[in-house]
């Protein structure tokens, strides 16, 4: 697998399993039924962040958007996000964009990585973050209007750098 960073070119790719993850409505907040131009900027980061690309077999498989979590005086902790094509969960994509994101985050010299929405009930993601180094901070409670399971939390996850 290369994970390598997403060029414009790289959108129409990513936006397929994106559309996909959005509509399922069991792990992010974000706008459901957008366009593929609609999406991108919720996606495709601008520098001082990145969004990167996982590839396997010439196929753009997940991807990953990271950056600083705040501006100015929280700058210094970082944040990302992640999506997996439902066809290649399980083959340790998720894994590859976590240590890379960590790899980065250290290289651009933050102190830490905190994720401010992982909803409680998404049990691979906080399995795979918590192996990963991240821990539950705490959560919020019934942030998150997951579609089989009601109103649940979310937690906020940090990974000391």
């Amino acid at each position: 697998m290369e994970i390598r960073i997403a060029s414009d070119e790289d959108w129409p790719s990513i936006y397929p399993f994106y559309s996909a993850i959005m509509a399922e409505g069991k792990t992010y907040a974000f706008p459901e039924q957008q366009s593929l131009d609609e999406a991108k900027p919720w996606w495709m980061e601008n520098p001082p962040g990145q969004t990167v690309v996982a590839v396997m077999d010439g196929k753009i498989v997940g991807s990953a958007k990271m950056g600083p979590n705040k501006p100015g005086r929280g700058a210094h902790i970082g944040t990302a996000s992640f999506l997996v094509d439902p066809a290649y969960q399980g083959r340790g994509v998720g894994r590859a964009l976590g240590e890379y994101v960590i790899n980065w985050s250290r290289g651009q010299g933050f102190r830490g990585i905190q994720f401010n929405a992982v909803v409680e009930v998404n049990a691979p993601a906080v399995h795979l973050w918590k192996s990963l180094g991240f821990e539950v901070i705490g959560t919020v409670p019934g942030t998150f209007d997951h579609p089989e399971h009601g109103l649940v939390g979310q937690h906020v996850m940090f990974h000391r750098l």
